[in-house]
């Protein structure tokens, strides 16, 4: 099962993810306020959940702005492809060029590599290595009930971008073709930002796919 929850003003999409156990993952942590932790815990024990990793998919400010926040209230690992802890070591002074202020996401993370399989509870995603956006880019997908979590690498219409420190065209564009749109057409494509979409929606309209 699939909640999405859309934080701090620049829209981060933070996903949970959880199964029959009630062992739950929490994927980008970009809760900023407050009320925006209230609301992820409020959900996480209205539904008896018992939170067991935080995934992060890249490390650019707006999706690590609640790890501190998540770390210290579940006491739970943090996982990030190293490529990305140069993005961790300067996102909060990134966040302060926007006005966020936030704690720090701390650099005590499990390396994601290619490849690795996270389990939580009687469920399985799977990582595939998606530089391009960011350095340390990854997804997450699950074969069995047929979704991935693209971070900012593809979007509903349009794909991540490349300008940032990090970023180059010509890696997102072969992790696109390579890991991300040979994935079956029916695939749920959840996204960094925005509403989600398939991979077949995405090659038969999105005209940076073209």
């Amino acid at each position: 099962m699939i909640k999405t929850f859309y934080f701090n003003d620049l829209r981060t999409c933070c996903y949970l993810l959880w199964d029959s156990t009630l062992e739950c993952v929490i994927v980008d942590a970009g809760c900023y306020s407050d009320s925006e932790h209230d609301r992820l815990v409020k959900f996480i024990e209205d539904n008896s959940l018992k939170p067991v990793k935080l995934l992060n998919t890249h490390g650019h400010f707006d999706h690590v702005m609640g790890n501190a926040f998540v770390l210290s209230h579940w006491n739970i690992p943090s996982y990030l492809n190293h490529g990305d802890l140069p993005q961790i070591a300067r996102s909060k002074s990134y966040g302060g060029y926007f006005g966020y202020e936030f704690s720090d996401p701390g650099d005590n993370f499990i390396d994601l590599k290619d490849g690795d399989v996270i389990t939580y509870g009687n469920s399985s995603l799977k990582v595939f290595y998606t530089p391009g956006h960011s350095r340390g880019g990854v997804i997450f997908y699950n074969q069995a009930e047929g979704f991935v979590l693209c971070g900012d690498s593809l979007f509903a219409g349009s794909i991540g971008r490349t300008d940032l420190p990090g970023g180059d065209y010509d890696d997102l564009m072969e992790s696109l073709r390579t890991k991300i749109m040979v994935l079956p057409g029916e695939t749920k494509v959840y996204p960094g930002h925005g509403p989600e979409t398939t991979i077949a929606a995405e090659a038969a309209n999105n005209p940076f796919l073209r």
